[in-house]
């Protein structure tokens, strides 16, 4: 569905695609020596647990991908909150980070800080090169205000912790714990709007090159909608695809005992995804409405947006009741898209791109080099509607299942809880080992709703194959061994 909405839309040329030449003010002298005189300012919105099925309720990023380039094969290094995250802020699979969870020894906000996750991030680079940066909203699993950490690499900060309702939460603003209640001015996502509005204006009118991440609770449970938008889309149900209800043959064990979906199963799958259609309408707004101040703020032309989300969101596929963590692409496989000057506009990109292309993405756009242990490669080539030398699959690492109590995405058995898995994920195929001893193989071209694991009719050599690249993947570091690594 995807690939055939991005080929519907507009080829309209985002309005001032060349970068301003003015040069901006000199990068201080700890500035790697990579900066160059123009560099592109950075809006990236990063949503929580938005689906492919959500952008055609999206008219605001439909229109971004119209101007700019869509991602039809991009892949999370897990489909959960903070190892994706994680792996957005510093370029690493999961294996170099130490963070696979959002609690406990391997996850959330203390283990991030203990492997030093923090220091080294995209934000650090930028602000090294001398960016105004902004971070506004959802940090890390386990974070919360009333610690007082303000990252590395941020000038401004406005972050929350459990959020999650959109009201009656607290914000650490720059230093100072500032609460918001229950009006409608509260909801939160407005509330990130507009500052991350004032951000843009206040650089621009600075003459400062930037990056501010919005980064919104919306739509993760319990999808709270905006007031104004709680009475709509009262019709909306969730996609029948052919995978609703549908177990996969040769299921493995993990999913092999789920019972049918039950009639109120639909009625809360069906209630669940029609607030998640109502509480993405702000987060839309608020990309128009980011998009409106740049034009406002003269900077539109030298101005790229990227927009995606941290997971993906099953809701009835593979007979599971709303949740993630699992392999299947309605959990690792979210929408990428990124528009401004230099960037081909009403085009797709079919290659398997990865969240931890999003650092050295933006490293390149502000004309640093990236650490070296960085595994990700930057995304500007493709972008450019150039066709470079590239990985042939995704990696995706998941430990599981979750059993902390605090966790907001704990879920139970029937919403899908995997245990410990290793997947690869290419464009025409879906591998998966998981630490039970049992394997997946989906042909992503023949199947694309993954219904048939096929594993068990491919020959050995295949298989020998396939969990070589898997192990040598998952064991690399940097970005020059992980490229090496070939299906």
């Amino acid at each position: 569905m995807w690939k055939l909405l991005t080929s519907m839309l507009l080829l309209v040329c985002l309005a001032g695609c060349e970068p301003d030449r003015t040069a901006l003010a000199p990068p201080p002298s700890s500035a790697p020596p990579a900066v160059v005189a123009t560099r592109a300012n950075v809006v990236f919105v990063l949503v929580d647990d938005l689906a492919m099925n959500l952008v055609e309720y999206m008219p605001h990023v439909r229109e971004l991908a119209a101007q700019g380039t869509s991602f039809t094969d991009y892949t999370v290094t897990d489909s959960l909150c903070c190892p994706s995250r994680t792996s957005i802020l510093t370029g690493k699979y999961p294996h170099n980070t130490g963070v696979f969870t959002n609690t406990g020894p391997d996850g959330g906000f203390a283990t991030f800080q203990r492997l030093g996750n923090g220091n080294s991030t995209f934000a650090t680079d930028l602000r090294q090169a001398g960016y105004r940066t902004a971070f506004l909203g959802k940090y890390i699993n386990g974070y919360f205000p009333k610690s007082k950490h303000i990252a590395p690499g941020w000038s401004t900060w406005a972050a929350g912790g459990d959020a999650y309702t959109e009201f009656n939460y607290d914000l650490l603003e720059d230093g100072r714990i500032r609460h918001y209640g229950t009006k409608p001015g509260d909801y939160l996502t407005d509330v990130l709007s507009r500052k991350a509005s004032s951000f843009i204006s206040s650089s621009a009118a600075a003459g400062q090159p930037f990056l501010v991440e919005v980064s919104t609770y919306a739509p993760h449970l319990p999808y709270t909608p905006a007031p104004r938008d709680a009475a709509a889309f009262k019709e909306v149900k969730a996609p029948r695809g052919p995978s609703f209800g549908k177990l996969p043959t040769d299921a493995t064990p993990w999913l092999a005992g789920h019972t049918p979906l039950t009639v109120q199963d639909i009625q809360l799958i069906d209630h669940d995804f029609r607030e998640r259609v109502r509480a993405v309408q702000a987060v839309d707004r608020m990309i128009g409405a980011l998009r409106d101040t740049l034009v406002k703020a003269g900077v539109a032309g030298r101005t790229v947006v990227v927009f995606t989300s941290d997971n993906g969101l099953h809701m009835g596929e593979h007979g599971l009741n709303p949740g993630k963590q699992t392999p299947f692409d309605t959990d690792i496989n979210v929408p990428l898209i990124a528009a401004g000057p230099g960037i081909v506009p009403g085009a797709t990109v079919t290659v398997p791109a990865e969240n931890i292309d999003l650092r050295p993405t933006f490293d390149e756009l502000a004309g640093v080099t990236p650490p070296a242990d960085v595994d990700g490669a930057s995304l500007m080539p493709l972008l450019r509607g150039e066709n470079p030398a590239w990985r042939s699959v995704a990696l995706i690492e998941h430990h599981g299942p979750p059993t902390d109590p605090s966790d907001p995405d704990k879920q139970p058995w029937r919403n899908g809880n995997p245990p410990d898995y290793q997947a690869i994920r290419g464009a025409a195929f879906t591998y998966a080992e998981y630490g039970d001893g049992a394997r997946e193989f989906y042909d992503n071209n023949a199947d694309p709703d993954q219904l048939h694991n096929v594993v068990r009719t491919l020959p050995p050599e295949k298989l020998a194959q396939l969990h070589a690249t898997l192990k040598n993947l998952s064991g690399c570091r940097g970005q020059q061994a992980c490229r090496a690594v070939k299906d």
